[in-house]
């Protein structure tokens, strides 16, 4: 297959991926409703630490909610969709097609990204209701998180696609969300790295969920500032998570 052929395969597997996950209605509801739930109970329930700051609560809640919205539609989402795509045979007759395994990853992981920018959109839109005022505006302080949002976005695609590649789909299904319930309750994401026990913190921040909402508050908080250290942990996590996907992925 030319390059040309390859790229006209990506384009349309990823239309097909793009159809696919807006038919899933149930699960993409509940995959941009969560996030929204959890922004609107946590920012008007007190029962986080405040701000350190003395700002609303909404500042510091809202970068951690587009950091699960990212992790849960990329490690779960996505994980369980391609595991049982596999179950039922679909990826092995995608497999014996001209299309090469790499487009058909890119091509699931775009359609994830699609739905992530429906997703960041929505929580900006209902935050802004909440009072939400991130460094730099909600329109400045998400281009500036662009950047962590699609490394996420790949290191994240890439531990569901991971899962889905090597588990039984039953498996991915109930590991993806542990995995997912502990990432929210004990990776930083809800509840700030600094407001946790140290025994927990200090193995939690050099997790990718950790560095994401890290990396992301660092970027919209009030005086955030963004740590070099986060961003290579968190690019380092990405290309590791990429390559042991192509390495080990099978379609059936």
């Amino acid at each position: 297959m030319t390059p040309a052929q390859a790229w006209r395969a990506f384009l349309a597997q990823a239309r097909v991926e793009l159809l696919l996950t807006a038919r899933r209605g149930e699960n993409l509801l509940v995959t941009l409703a969560i996030p929204l739930l959890l922004l609107v109970f946590f920012s008007t329930v007190p029962l986080l630490p405040p701000p350190s700051w003395g700002g609303r609560q909404v500042d510091q809640v809202a970068p951690g909610i587009l950091a699960l919205a990212i992790v849960s539609t990329g490690l779960v989402s996505l994980g369980i969709a391609t595991a049982f795509e596999r179950a039922y045979g679909v990826l092995k007759r995608l497999g014996g097609s001209p299309l090469p395994r790499s487009a058909l990853l890119a091509a699931k992981t775009l359609a994830v990204v699609a739905t992530e920018v429906v997703q960041v959109l929505l929580i900006a839109i209902v935050a802004a209701m909440l009072g939400w005022a991130p460094q730099g505006g909600i329109v400045g302080g998400i281009l500036g998180a662009l950047p962590w949002l699609l490394l996420g976005s790949i290191a994240f695609c890439a531990m569901g696609l991971l899962l889905a590649g090597a588990l039984r789909a039953e498996a991915v299904l109930a590991l993806a969300n542990g995995i997912y319930l502990v990432f929210l309750l004990l990776g930083g994401i809800i509840i700030p790295l600094d407001h946790l026990p140290l025994a927990v913190a200090i193995p939690a921040s050099f997790l990718p969920p950790a560095q994401l909402a890290g990396l992301l508050r660092g970027t919209l908080e009030p005086g955030g500032v963004v740590e070099p250290a986060q961003a290579a942990g968190l690019a380092a996590w990405a290309v590791a998570l990429v390559a042991a996907t192509l390495f080990t992925f099978r379609t059936e």
